[in-house]
C-alpha cells in the first residue's frame, strides 16, 4: 500500500463499525466472534497499525516511561554506569509496549522536565543519580509512578527503590586491603549529596573500626575521572597512605594517573580498589581491583518494578542487589 491504512478502511473491509474495530484493537471482549475474526483479517490484509497517539488520547496513557538523570550531559555520556543502566532498562522493556524517553535534567532546575511529566508526557518514571539538591524529584513522584535507582536522600514510605548493597561492597573492599596487610587506608568518596556515596564511605569506616583503625584520609570527588585525580593529589600532599579505596572506577582511573605522575607504584607503594567493575576497570594500568555492582541487572529490575506498578500490581518496595569483589593487579 502507498499510504498507511486507517481505522475507517479496516472497518469498511471488515463490514463493521469504526467503534468495533477500536474495541478489537484495544483488547475489549465486547465483540462477537464473527466480528473479531473479520476485523483481524482486515487488519492483516491492510497491514493496519493502530495510531498510538489517538489511543493515548482515549486512554490517557502514553505507553512511554522516562529515565530521569539529574546530571549534565558530559557526566551521563562519559560514565559507563549509565550505559549499563540504560541497557538493562531497554532489555526489560523489549517485550512490553512501552517506549523509553531519556530526560537529562542538566542545568535545568527541573521545571521544564517536571512540567513535561506532570502534563502527561509519560506514564511513569525511573530516577537515577539524584542529589539532595534535586527538589523537583518529589514533584515528579507526586505526578506519576516512580522507581528510584538508588535510595533517595529524602526517602518516603511510599517509595519504590532498586539499589545495590553499597555499604557491604565498600566494607568488603576495605577488608581486602586490610587482609593484604595495609593499615594506612585512605578513601576518595563520591559526592556526599548522594546516598550511594554516603553508604560507601560508611562501609569503609565500619571495616576500619572493626580492625581498630581510623581513616587515614578522606577526600571527596564527584564520580568523575578528573575529580579522582584531584582528590588523590590532595591525599598525597597531606601524607602517604599505603592503600586507597575509591568509590567509583572512573575516579580510581584518575587517581591512578595522579599516583603515577607522583612516582608512586601501584600496588607496591599504594594498593588501589575501585567500585563498579565497569569497562574502565580492565583498561586501567594496572587493571583495577574493584567491587562489581550489577548495573545491567539494576536497570532491568527498575524497569520491571515500574512495569508491575503500571499494571496495577504491588511489587516489593525495596530491592537490594548484591555486590562482588573482583581482584585484579591494582590490589
Amino acid at each position: 500500500m502507498s499510504s498507511r491504512a486507517t481505522i475507517e478502511e479496516v472497518a469498511s473491509a471488515a463490514g463493521v463499525s469504526r467503534s468495533t474495530v477500536s474495541r478489537v484493537v484495544n483488547g475489549s471482549t465486547a465483540v462477537s466472534p464473527e466480528a473479531l475474526a473479520a476485523v483481524r483479517l482486515a487488519i492483516e490484509q491492510l497491514s493496519y497499525v493502530p495510531n498510538r497517539a489517538a489511543r493515548s488520547l482515549a486512554s490517557r496513557q502514553t505507553r512511554a516511561i522516562a529515565l530521569i538523570v539529574p546530571e549534565d550531559t558530559s557526566r551521563f555520556f562519559g560514565d559507563p554506569f549509565f550505559a549499563a543502566i540504560v541497557a538493562g532498562i531497554t532489555g526489560a522493556l523489549h517485550s512490553s509496549d512501552y517506549l523509553l524517553n531519556l530526560l537529562i535534567a542538566s542545568d535545568d532546575p527541573g521545571d521544564k522536565m517536571t512540567g513535561f511529566v506532570r502534563n502527561g508526557g509519560v506514564d511513569g518514571a525511573l530516577l537515577v543519580s539524584h542529589h539532595t539538591s534535586d527538589a523537583f524529584v518529589e514533584r515528579v513522584a507526586d505526578a506519576v509512578p516512580v522507581v528510584y535507582g538508588g535510595r533517595p536522600v529524602t526517602s518516603r514510605p511510599s517509595d519504590y527503590v532498586v539499589d545495590v548493597d553499597n555499604v557491604a561492597g565498600a566494607r568488603v573492599a576495605t577488608q581486602h586491603l586490610l587482609d593484604s596487610g595495609r593499615t594506612r587506608i585512605a578513601t576518595i568518596t563520591g559526592p556526599l549529596t548522594m546516598e550511594s556515596a554516603i553508604d560507601r564511605v560508611q562501609g569503609y569506616r565500619d571495616a576500619l573500626a572493626d580492625a581498630g583503625l581510623s581513616p587515614f584520609a578522606e577526600e571527596s570527588g564527584d564520580y568523575s575521572e578528573a575529580s579522582g585525580g584531584e582528590a588523590a593529589r590532595r591525599i598525597l600532599a597531606a601524607g602517604r597512605p599505603d592503600a586507597l579505596f575509591v568509590a567509583s572506577d572512573l575516579m580510581a582511573r584518575g587517581a591512578l594517573t595522579a599516583l603515577r605522575a607522583a612516582g608512586v607504584r601501584v600496588p607496591e607503594d599504594i594498593a588501589v580498589i575501585g567500585f563498579d567493575d565497569s569497562s574502565v576497570a580492565v583498561t586501567c594500568d594496572p587493571p583495577l581491583t574493584t567491587i562489581r555492582q550489577p548495573m545491567y541487572a539494576q536497570g532491568e529490575a527498575m524497569a520491571q518494578v515500574l512495569l508491575s506498578r503500571l499494571a496495577g500490581e504491588d511489587p516489593p518496595r525495596t530491592t537490594i542487589l548484591p555486590t562482588e569483589l573482583v581482584v585484579r593487579a591494582s590490589a
